[in-house]
């Protein structure tokens, strides 16, 4: 198995690339190709130690930085780090493409080179979250803003193929998020989209409010882009906020220092369930490619994490899975 790194991208790269590649291959026995800027890499590399032997580096002369327009930028930058990946996987010179950086790039990126899976209209970005219960996948976090209620229903089986395959979940049941629990709630479009996936033969159980993505009521949680994204970003500040409050709290008091102390061993185990490093990426489904975006920020870790679950969908065959899922939606 063979996988292509963004070397180039990420606010930390190509420094945690690197070492996350060289993990990775080194704990997975996968062949990573990392791509960029070749002297740079190299010497990065140059910095980790001996190299594993399925560690390569594949040359790219440009650099889409995070604030650039994605869908201009990976039409005018070709030799782009980001473009240069997801072409090894269209020429079959890769299995999966993991990048860290712009993501508007990469979906473009992708749509252009690899285009979409037969039977699938927009391709979902798809993000793991903690719940009580387990891993909650939410889709879509960006890759289409302005779905249409079809595109939703598609979204609904991606989604249902990656919670059941990657998350061994037994028939995942999925919401679609909404302001209220009511079919009649929301705008046209999810209503709309509540009637198609009723009448579908997914385990669809109903409007997901807000509330209902961490308490776990649902495997699948299906929304536009837009919303999903938001979602996305204030869980992430909701989580850092309340171990600031934490932190805060335990240093003024004595006996909470104490406390904190005792307690450290479970307060590691809940930073882990939320740390998006363990997650590694999200997968951009729907299009005709293994492709894992991930955070900008990533560390290290989240690179070799990332790598791992690029490794998981080749495996499972993941878009089979999704072409076989949509043909028989109805």
């Amino acid at each position: 198995m063979r996988i292509a790194v963004d070397g180039m991208g990420g606010d930390f790269a190509p420094k945690v690339v690197v070492e996350g590649a060289v993990q990775a291959v080194s704990e997975y026995g996968f062949e990573v190709v990392i791509v960029g800027d070749k002297p740079a890499i190299e010497a990065e590399l140059a910095k980790v130690g001996p190299v594993p032997s399925g560690v390569s580096v594949h040359h790219a002369s440009e650099i889409i930085d995070m604030h650039e327009p994605g869908a201009t930028s990976a039409r005018a930058k070709k030799d782009s780090s980001i473009c240069v990946a997801t072409d090894l996987a269209k020429r079959g010179l890769a299995d999966a493409v993991v990048s860290a950086g712009n993501t508007a790039a990469f979906v473009s990126a992708a749509m252009l080179s690899l285009r979409r899976l037969p039977g699938v209209e927009r391709p979902g970005i798809a993000i793991p979250l903690p719940s009580i219960k387990g891993p909650v996948v939410l889709i879509d976090v960006g890759a289409t803003i302005n779905p249409e209620p079809e595109h939703l229903l598609g979204f609904a089986a991606m989604g249902e193929v990656y919670a059941r395959h990657i998350f061994k979940m037994d028939n995942p049941s999925i919401g679609l998020l909404n302001i209220g629990e009511e079919s009649s709630k929301g705008p046209d479009y999810l209503k709309q989209a509540h009637q198609l996936l009723e009448s579908s033969n997914l385990n669809f159980k109903g409007n997901a409010e807000g509330k209902d993505i961490f308490a776990g009521h649902f495997d699948v949680v299906v929304c536009d882009g837009y919303t999903g994204n938001v979602v996305l970003k204030v869980s992430e500040s909701i989580a850092s906020t309340i171990a600031s409050f934490i932190k805060d709290q335990i240093k003024k008091d004595p006996i909470a220092i104490i406390g904190g102390l005792l307690t450290k061993p479970a307060m590691e185990a809940v930073k882990k369930q939320i740390d998006y490093a363990e997650y590694g990426g999200a997968p951009l489904l729907g299009v005709n490619g293994i492709c894992i975006i991930s955070h900008g920020r990533s560390s290290a870790k989240a690179v070799k994490n990332a790598i791992r679950v690029a490794g998981e969908f080749v495996k499972h065959r993941v878009n089979d899975r999704i072409i076989e899922a949509v043909k028989t939606l109805k």
